[in-house]
Parts: structure tokens; C-alpha cells; sequence
């Protein structure tokens, strides 16, 4: 374990959305300094950032400067090239390391790895071709759900195949290849957990919560679940997060099946929008939790102070929320700095605080109330 960065260091991130942003923001309280790495200018991060870089993933002389730059490199979201990281790791420290990344930004590893961790998933078969697919749809049957096994998210990516005539389309359609199919979940809920992890191996989970989607995309989240198979849920986010020697925060998604049992669904080795919550329900959230593992500071407490409904702030209809949600006093706001709120795209969320145990005793119609 190497010695903590002490304030005024430079922490540097690759990817400038929001996620990028509110680490940054973070990591601003505890006394450093954030330099943004992407392609894109003006991004959300890059508005908050002491400096940013602004050039493609593949620019190595742009990533040399970089890393010189910086004294840890981390990622905000697990679409960067792992070739990316694999350049900066001689230069400079990367935390969480390359082969987090690899396995995150595959399916098919990242399935073979959540067996090998103890997480159960639903049966899975790797597609090659269109035999490839015949096969695997006899094995495990329809429905099912063909995805790409890289840069899908918020329900791109993927295709429902309910009869054998549609898997032609389906296959064609979705790049790149090679693609995974999945045993169609016939779940009742999802859930998710956050985890943090250190590079002295010490670790700690904040309470699962209970998701609901729109359009693909998280809706709400309730925190903390109401659900029997919490606890579970976050003994399975931490078993992950040691697995994987993880230093940082990751959130793992579950499917909760009719009979209790939860499928292992995806993992996320960065803050997640499920985990935006606790900036106003815990005394550190997730993003100071990753700042604190990445300079090599001690975790803090991941104890809730008050239950929360996350409510995210999407396209034209989030923007439209916006000013309501301002005069409620119980409802903390958030907003990311995009210039544009294009249909499905995350502008913000907001936070509404509720008194530690009340959720368990509100109907959904009250514990929205306001957002």
C-alpha cells in the first residue's frame, strides 16, 4: 500500500460526463486537484476540472502529457479502450487497474467471471455466427436476449428474441460481434449495491437499493430496498469488488427472481447512477468513497442518515422539472451542465429525504411526492 496523495495533488480523469464531474467535485472537498481526459470539449466533467485534455483515446502522445500531468489515473465510465489504460499504467498509477476494465467491458468475461466470484447468472452462450445463434437458442430457449458484447448501455445494444424467425434480424442488426445470449429473466425487481474497495484490500458496502426503469434508462431509485434480499445483495457487491482487487467503488446490478433468488446481472467499476443517492443520504457518498480509494485515503462510513428516492432528470421532461423541484424543501437537486437536453439523455437527478426508516412505510404515491 503506497502512501496517501497528500492535498494538492492531480487525479486524473478519463471520461468527461457527469460521472467525471461529480468525482471531481468531490475530490475538490478533500483537496485535490482533477485533470479530465476526452475526446469531447466542454464536457460536464471538464466544466469542474482544475485542467482537462481534450483529444481521442488513441492519441498517445496526448495520454504521455497526460499522465505527466497527474499523480493517479482513474475512468469514469468502462467504455475506455482498455488499450488506453494499458498505455498510462508504466506512467502512471491507474486505479482500479486494466483488467478491472477488461472484464467490465466484455459480457462474456464479465459473466464467466461473476460464476467464478460466486454470483449466480442466468444461462448465457457466447455467438459467434448465425450456427452459433441456432445453437445457443436450442440450449437455452426462448425467450432470450441477444447482446453486443461491448458498448451497450441504457438498454442499447440488445434484442428480445421471442420466435425463432426473428434471430436472423436481430443477429445482423447488432455490432459489433462477436454477441452474447442470455436467458430471458422473467424478474420481479432489480437491485443493486455499491461497493468500495482500497488498495489495502479494506472494504465497505452501502445499503442496496431498489431500481425502476424507463425507457431503458434508471427512473428511481428507492433507498434502501424493501426487499428481503438486501443484505444478500450487498455480501454479493463486496465478494465482487474483492475478486476483482478492485481500488475504487463499483455497483453491481441483480435481478430478483419471483422465488427470491438474484441473478448477477452487470457490473460497473465506477460510480453509478443507482448509487447517486448517497450524496445527500450518507455522510460520504460514492464518489468521495472512489476519490478516497484512488489517492490511497481511508474509506470512510458508508451509513445512511436518511432513506432516499432518486429520481433521475431526463430530456426534455427532466428539464421541465427543474424549477419545481427547486422550491421543495425535502429535495436536494443535481445538475450536470449539459448544454442540450436531447430525448433520453441524463441531465440531473434529484434527491428527495425522507427520515431514516420511513420508506419501509410509505406507498409509492407518498414517497414521490414532490419529485
Amino acid at each position: 500500500m503506497t502512501s496517501p496523495l497528500p492535498p494538492g495533488s492531480t487525479i486524473g480523469i478519463l471520461g468527461g460526463g457527469q460521472l467525471g464531474r461529480m468525482s471531481a467535485l468531490a475530490a475538490a472537498r478533500l483537496g485535490y486537484r482533477c485533470h479530465v481526459y476526452a475526446p469531447e470539449a466542454e464536457s460536464p466533467g471538464m466544466q469542474v476540472a482544475a485542467a482537462a485534455t481534450i483529444a481521442p483515446y488513441e492519441d498517445e502522445a496526448a495520454l504521455a502529457r497526460f499522465a505527466a500531468a497527474v499523480d493517479v489515473v482513474t475512468f469514469e465510465f468502462e467504455n475506455v479502450p482498455a488499450g488506453t489504460l494499458a498505455a498510462l499504467a508504466p506512467l502512471a498509477p491507474c486505479r482500479p487497474g486494466v483488467e478491472v476494465l477488461r472484464v467490465c467491458q466484455d459480457r462474456l468475461a464479465e459473466k464467466a467471471f461473476l460464476e467464478r466470484a460466486g454470483v449466480p447468472v442466468a444461462p448465457w452462450r457466447a455467438v459467434e455466427d448465425e450456427a452459433g445463434l441456432a445453437t445457443a437458442l436450442q440450449e437455452i430457449g426462448l425467450p432470450a436476449v441477444l447482446k453486443t458484447t461491448r458498448l451497450g448501455y441504457d438498454g442499447r445494444g440488445q434484442s428480445v428474441i421471442r420466435h425463432p424467425d426473428e434471430a436472423a434480424a436481430a443477429f445482423a442488426r447488432l455490432e459489433p460481434k462477436p454477441l452474447i445470449l442470455e436467458a430471458f429473466v422473467p424478474f420481479v425487481a432489480e437491485v443493486s449495491a455499491i461497493a468500495a474497495r482500497g488498495g489495502d484490500g479494506a472494504s465497505t458496502v452501502y445499503d442496496a437499493v431498489e431500481n425502476r426503469h424507463r425507457d431503458h434508462i434508471l427512473d428511481l431509485s428507492f433507498a434502501p430496498a424493501r426487499l428481503p434480499v438486501a443484505d444478500a445483495a450487498r455480501g454479493h457487491a463486496l465478494r465482487v469488488a474483492d475478486a476483482l482487487g478492485l481500488v475504487g467503488v463499483l455497483a453491481l446490478e441483480l435481478f430478483v427472481l419471483p422465488d427470491g433468488r438474484l441473478l448477477g446481472n452487470e457490473i460497473a467499476p465506477r460510480p453509478h447512477n443507482s448509487g447517486h443517492w448517497t450524496m445527500d443520504g450518507c455522510a460520504a457518498s460514492q464518489f468521495e468513497q472512489h476519490v478516497r480509494a484512488v489517492a490511497g485515503l481511508p474509506l470512510a462510513t458508508a451509513t445512511r442518515h436518511h432513506d432516499v428516492v432518486m429520481k433521475n432528470l431526463v430530456g426534455p421532461d427532466g428539464l421541465a422539472r427543474w424549477p419545481s423541484l427547486l422550491r421543495q424543501p425535502d429535495v436536494v437537486p443535481h445538475w450536470y451542465g449539459k448544454a442540450e437536453a436531447r430525448p433520453g439523455r441524463k441531465l440531473g437527478h434529484a434527491n428527495k429525504l425522507l427520515p431514516i426508516g420511513s420508506l419501509s412505510t410509505l406507498d409509492d404515491d407518498a414517497a414521490l411526492q414532490g419529485l
